[in-house]
């Protein structure tokens, strides 16, 4: 750091906006398989059944390791810890296109969703060392609206670039796309921003003074308290929430609105509308949770936000269920987006608050609770359409509940409780270990029952719903999270 105190720099900046095309190239990342996904299994002489689990293998190992993952961000920092899985994810994603048989591809999509995992909980980690806590909620908007934008582009994107140049080059492109990136981090980011010569003085200043502010009597606390503390449940339980809606989106919104409205031929392009709304919610939302923040808000700064998210959740949901018409509907689940996806940059922020130097780790374990969500919601939205009508007014009416509950959650969620240290080291350690298998084991059922379901999916008639090809790649977070 050479810079002179003078007129303070704003190298922070820059690192939210690197981060954010770092959201978006892991969506688009995990677009690509989907929309080569026909080519794909004429190629490789592939079964519809055994394409599902070529898709579906990517959770596995994406959701099983979110906390592993973010643990080395903690351990390691977020210069090696992303330097390092943007790189792996980005050699597997090349490496797909190289895949000759159903054995390689399942493996090479296996080891690309343990990559990725790594992917939010190494930024998350990356800005508890370079933010302020009032600064945290608005980046944490700003990275999540690159995933809903990177996600919205690649329904136009890859199926146009696979056109061009095949889709084997499609998938070493992205790789590339990848490659580069990291490059740019080793190269810029430091883990301690004293170790960027780009800050002066006075940005330094402005970045210690605010890192732990009145939230610092929970940073201490070991992992295993956090993790095992009631704060860190609540968080699991409402990102849970958040994600079933969200994630409909990704895999059933696109056939539904087809199969529902089949005399619109132009019905199934709107369902990139609800991710244009998610995008702008967490710009929203981070904007909200760092007003209130500075006006002394500090608990509500993420309480009110998230709620009114959820609020708007429940609303949108129900609302849906009221109406025939495309467009109304449309607008109302676009809603339902929105506000789930308010409750983003409250949840990350909140993950900082608990987690302090254990973020990645922290943040790793609610977004792995959030990928069992997204799975049920994935094997859920089938098995609760009306036979009749087609309808999925029962899922909508259960994701509403479950918004709900969230609501509830937030009420008792607070940053500034204090870990309890009346528990001796060694029932914390039992605590722990209990509460992580639990999760492992979950995570394992919903994700295995999802492909197992796929496997056994009869073949489609004149009605049958098939998911959206390019999403059921994002059963990681089904396809997250996030």
């Amino acid at each position: 750091m050479e810079q002179s105190r003078g007129k303070m720099t704003h190298q922070r900046f820059v690192l939210i906006s690197i981060l954010f095309f770092h959201s978006v190239n892991t969506y688009m990342d995990r677009a690509c398989i989907a929309s080569a996904v026909d080519h794909i299994k004429r190629d490789l002489s592939l079964s519809a059944e055994l394409m599902g689990l070529v898709l579906g293998i990517f959770a596995v190992g994406y959701a099983l390791f979110q906390v592993p993952s973010g643990w080395i961000a903690d351990r390691l920092g977020p210069r090696k810890a992303l330097t390092i899985v943007v790189s792996v994810w980005s050699v597997f994603t090349a490496l797909t296109g190289a895949a000759r048989n159903a054995v390689q591809m399942l493996i090479l999509r296996f080891l690309f969703g343990v990559g990725e995992a790594g992917a939010f909980p190494g930024a998350a980690q990356a800005f508890f060392r370079w933010l302020p806590v009032k600064d945290r909620g608005l980046a944490h908007g700003i990275n999540f609206s690159g995933s809903r934008l990177g996600a919205a582009f690649s329904l136009f994107l890859m199926p146009w670039l696979i056109v061009q140049i095949g889709w084997r080059w499609t998938f070493a492109v992205n790789g590339l796309v990848g490659v580069v990136w990291a490059t740019v981090w080793l190269l810029w980011f430091r883990d301690d921003p004293k170790d960027n010569r780009r800050l002066n003085q006075a940005e330094l200043d402005y970045i210690e003074t605010g890192r732990t502010d009145d939230f610092a009597t929970t940073v201490r606390a070991s992992f295993a308290e956090v993790f095992t503390s009631l704060n860190m449940s609540l968080a699991m339980v409402q990102y849970f929430a958040s994600n079933v809606t969200f994630f409909i989106s990704l895999t059933w919104l696109p056939s539904y609105l087809k199969n529902q409205w089949p005399e619109d031929p132009k019905a199934i392009y709107f369902s990139a509308t609800p991710l244009i709304f998610a995008a702008f919610a967490n710009w929203v939302a981070g904007t909200m949770v760092t007003q209130l923040y500075k006006r002394g808000h500090h608990v509500n700064s993420r309480r009110i936000t998230a709620i009114a998210g959820f609020a708007l959740g429940v609303a949108g949901l129900l609302l849906a269920t009221r109406t025939d018409n495309l467009y109304w509907f449309v607008f109302c689940f676009s809603l339902a987006t929105f506000g789930v996806d308010m409750t983003l940059s409250p949840s990350w922020a909140f993950c900082n608050d608990i987690g302090g130097h254990h973020s990645g780790a922290v943040s790793g374990s609610m977004n792995m609770v959030g990928n069992i969500g997204a799975a049920l919601s994935a094997i859920a939205f089938p098995l609760l359409l009306n036979e009749k009508t087609g309808s999925a007014n029962t899922f909508f009416c259960v994701a509403a509940g479950l918004n709900s509950v969230a609501i509830v959650t937030w009420c008792f969620m607070n940053p500034r409780r204090v870990s309890d240290r009346k528990l001796s080291p060694a029932a914390i350690r039992r605590r722990f270990i209990a509460m992580l298998t639990s999760l492992v084991v979950l995570t394992l059922t919903a994700i295995g029952l999802k492909i197992y379901l796929d496997q056994r999916k009869p073949k489609p008639e004149t009605k049958q719903m098939e998911p959206n090809a390019v999403h059921d790649a994002d059963q990681g977070d089904a396809d997250a999270v996030e």
